[in-house]
């Protein structure tokens, strides 16, 4: 069985092959779609990426040999021998690559080892038709097994979410278990039988995959408010850090809902929701902007909780990124939230760039005797680091 770095490619690499798109939707919904180009802020932001094993970076003359490599490698077309382009093909793909980086501020990734900085593969998105992108990967066969695969699919995923507008999908064999495993991994989701146009005939059957749309949303009718009120209960039964602990009322939960939706109501805050691509909703979020004039550049993030029977599914991160995307939009400039200690939950904001600012010691009482730090940690929201301005 292929390992999940293998997928099935379409026939050249200069198209680029399917593993997987994500959808994602801001406020400003499918107008956003209208170009493929990255803005300078994207690209500054995509040029550079490193996860915990991996560094995915823009490609470089150089790594013409490591591509070519990959791109001919009979190893690596065993689900879609037809699909192994030629050496010139290979060249042809890499050029391409480049040029699109020039052109459209993003297109794959180099990715190196962060432990020995070998160059091992290749991954990214790339516009695969109107509003579209195409998630590919292509790791060497020595760097199978490792999820080295799922961990670079995950990254490319979220940051297309954060920067780029367009729905990110794939086409995968159905014969293609790991592949399969990785998209869902990535928070991919199959929603129907599909097929390239040039696909020979008997290669085998194919199923597209979509990650879940990022939405924003100003006010919730009755469907939407019970989604997130049972979301809400959901998560705080399993122990989510989002304003209640285990045993809370529904009441109670509906009534904290409520005074959100005044705040909604009065445009001071939004709400920010995941769904899947059949529209079950599994995550949420508020971003809330205080009264202060002097501090309306900032926005706060509130309840950020995605649904406990979609954990390990790149959920997490993929309403994060879609937050960070609707945040600039709605004019904020710096964002900030608070959690409590012992959730775990500042390594996991630090990934998308947010530091430590501020800790109260015991200033939230879970129980008798069991009181935890309220922690603040802040990022600006076009993702530069943080300066004070050294006064006193």
């Amino acid at each position: 069985m292929a390992g999940p770095e293998e997928y099935d490619a379409d026939r050249s690499p200069v198209q680029g092959s399917q593993l997987g798109s994500a959808s994602v939707a801001d406020s400003g919904g499918a107008a956003a779609l209208s170009s493929s180009m990255a803005t300078p802020e994207a690209t500054a932001a995509l040029t550079d990426l490193h996860t915990r094993r991996l560094r995915l970076r823009r490609p470089e003359s150089g790594d013409e040999p490591v591509c070519l490599a990959l791109h001919t490698d009979p190893a690596l077309y065993r689900h879609a021998p037809y699909a192994r382009p030629t050496r010139d093909e290979a060249r042809a793909g890499f050029e391409t690559q480049l040029s699109a980086w020039g052109s459209d501020g993003f297109d794959y990734w180099i990715v190196s080892d962060r432990a020995t900085g070998a160059r091992i593969g290749v991954a990214g998105v790339r516009p695969d038709g109107p509003g579209r992108l195409n998630l590919y990967y292509r790791l060497a066969t020595a760097a199978h097994g490792k999820g080295l695969a799922i961990e670079a699919a995950r990254a490319a995923v979220v940051a297309a979410t954060e920067w780029l507008p367009g729905r990110i999908e794939a086409l995968v064999k159905d014969s293609n278990i790991a592949s399969i495993r990785t998209a869902e991994r990535a928070g991919l989701d199959a929603i129907g039988a599909d097929s390239r146009p040039d696909d020979p005939l008997g290669s085998g059957a194919s199923t597209r995959y979509a990650a879940p749309t990022v939405a924003r949303v100003d006010r919730l009718d009755d469907s939407a408010r019970e989604q997130v009120l049972g979301l809400w209960c959901r998560v705080t039964e399993a122990g989510g850090s989002v304003g209640f602990v285990p045993g809370a009322p529904r009441s109670r939960v509906a009534a904290s809902l409520a005074d959100h939706e005044a705040q909604m109501a009065s445009g001071r805050a939004f709400g920010v929701g995941l769904r899947t691509a059949a529209g079950d909703l599994v995550g949420w979020a508020w971003w809330a902007q205080v009264a202060n004039p002097l501090l309306a550049h900032g926005r706060w993030l509130y309840r950020l909780m995605v649904d406990p029977a979609h954990q390990g599914r790149n959920f997490g991160a993929l309403l994060m990124a879609g937050a960070h995307r609707a945040a600039p939009a709605d004019g904020a400039e710096l964002l900030q939230l608070g959690y409590r200690s012992g959730s775990g939950l500042g390594d996991f904001y630090a990934r998308f760039g947010y530091a430590e600012v501020g800790r109260i010691p015991g200033a939230i009482r879970v129980a008798a005797g069991d009181d935890r730090d309220d922690v603040t940690m802040a990022r600006r929201a076009e993702g530069a680091p943080l300066r004070g301005d050294g006064r006193h």
